[in-house]
């Protein structure tokens, strides 16, 4: 079939049966570990649909964005204005006015930076984020370098998300839902056409399609994503400082949709689980002799990426897929 169909074809069987048992896993997991478990994989959760928010531009659409992590510490940033000292805001008040706050950002920032291609794009993502990162770096009543706490964390319609299971079951509720939306995005109208823009954009256009109106409401859309994310992050850390925007944590999104594979956003989910995995094992190495092998984790996360490219271009959900002939 063609390329189009193989990048948004149907999860085989085998990923299918693997996402459900990561589901149910999921559902039962508190009630097994320990409360250091219960948060490091609520961590993995919200970055998770950080990563699913970020494979909307990046595997989907084609547009690889170095400045995505300015979505994901903005929202943070809301919620830490609009918490009270000493009193929990509503999250159905908070949330909503966070992800629009970064939708609205990304979509004014997305306005000049679609209009560029390639590398240009790149650069030009990196440097927007770099203007909000120092923007609440340098200003003081922005929180400055020493970042913003949040005492109390959320709660509305007998929610409370300072109580960590409830965080746990919130934070499932919607990495569930956010997976649903974009599967289904994903086959939509709409996302087949960010498919062939990805794939032909000259002749995606001379289709009748407006590509620059596509990629603005995709650019939006996963602003808004990395909001949820970002929130959800400040939710359960208590605390939100500039370094949410860094570049450092764009990367790490970047190579969480490596990691598991682009275009399908389930590789986008277990590219995040897989990287913090993997993050907890090389930082736990033991030292041999003088050098200590967990001090330098990111050598072999990044030996591991590249080794992932080499032998799995299609990402860890790639070794899952059953192998078949190609056909043209």
């Amino acid at each position: 079939m063609s390329s189009p169909q193989a990048h948004l074809e149907t999860l085989p069987r085998s990923v299918q049966l693997f996402m459900v048992i990561g589901l149910m896993a999921l559902l039962a997991f508190p009630f097994a570990g320990q409360d250091f478990y219960t948060q490091m994989v609520t961590r993995m959760m919200i970055l998770a649909i950080f990563a699913m928010s970020l494979d909307i531009l990046q595997g989907i659409t084609g547009l690889v964005s170095l400045g995505h992590a300015a979505y994901f510490g903005l929202a943070g940033y809301v919620l830490a204005f609009l918490s009270p000292p000493d009193a929990a805001a509503s999250w159905l008040t908070t949330l909503p006015l966070a992800i629009l706050a970064s939708a609205t950002v990304a979509l004014v920032i997305g306005i000049f930076v679609v209009r560029t291609q390639g590398i240009y794009f790149i650069m030009v993502t990196m440097a927007f984020a770099q203007m909000l990162y120092y923007l609440f770096f340098d200003n003081k009543a922005l929180g400055g370098s020493d970042g913003i706490y949040i005492n109390v964390r959320p709660q509305a319609l007998g929610l409370d998300l300072e109580n960590k299971m409830v965080l746990y079951y919130f934070t499932l509720a919607c990495l569930v839902s956010v997976y649903v939306f974009l599967r289904r995005l994903l086959w939509s109208p709409f996302g087949r056409t960010l498919n062939g823009i990805r794939l032909n954009e000259h002749r995606t256009q001379a289709l009748g399609y407006a590509s620059f109106s596509y990629k603005l409401t995709a650019f939006t859309l996963a602003g808004a994503l990395a909001g949820l994310a970002g929130y959800l992050w400040a939710a359960q850390s208590g605390y939100v400082n500039p370094e949410l925007m860094g570049f450092h944590m764009s990367a790490h999104a970047i190579m969480m949709v490596i990691l598991g594979g682009m275009g399908n956003v389930a590789g986008a989910l277990m590219g995040a689980f897989g990287f913090e995995l993997f993050m907890h094992v090389f930082k736990d190495l033991p030292s041999v002799g003088e050098f200590d092998l967990g001090k330098h984790w990111q050598l072999w996360m990044g030996s591991l990426i590249v080794l992932v490219v080499i032998i799995a271009p299609q990402g860890l959900m790639g070794l899952l897929r059953p192998r078949s002939k190609h056909h043209d």
